[in-house]
């Protein structure tokens, strides 16, 4: 029979293995080629640094009219579909939220990084622009 000694030991490596695997399995994930949706003239995300300001810039094209806090959130397919576009133009990032803009195009919001910060994806889920 085990002594209660040994009880926490391994239940603090199994929790270390569990959360390394979840990791690593997240990694794997979304560091993976896109499918080809990404043009060439995307840029690299640029990583967040705490205390420091933020980068402006945008690539691309932003929807004509949009504002940040516009559009509807949405879930599902279509969803899913737009965060994988811009997953994989923009790796790097966490996605909080995928946005439907009024015209039809879907912006999506990733955080932990300067830039971008919102990434736009058209009705045919390919990256159109960057902010």
């Amino acid at each position: 029979m085990f002594s209660r000694k040994l009880t926490r030991p391994i239940a603090v490596v199994a929790t270390a293995i569990a959360v390394g695997g979840g990791a690593y399995g997240i990694f794997a994930a979304t560091s993976s080629s896109g499918s080809g949706t990404a043009s060439a003239a995307t840029a690299k995300v640029i990583p967040f640094h705490r205390g420091q300001p933020g980068a402006s810039k945008v690539v691309g094209q932003v929807p004509q009219g949009w504002s940040p806090g516009s559009g509807t959130i949405v879930t599902g397919t279509a969803a899913n579909k737009a965060e994988a576009a811009a997953v994989a133009a923009y790796a790097g990032g966490t996605v909080n939220r995928v946005v439907l803009l009024s015209n039809g195009d879907y912006n999506v919001h990733l955080i932990g990084v300067n830039w971008p910060h919102h990434v736009f994806v058209n009705t045919d889920f390919k990256v159109i622009g960057a902010e």
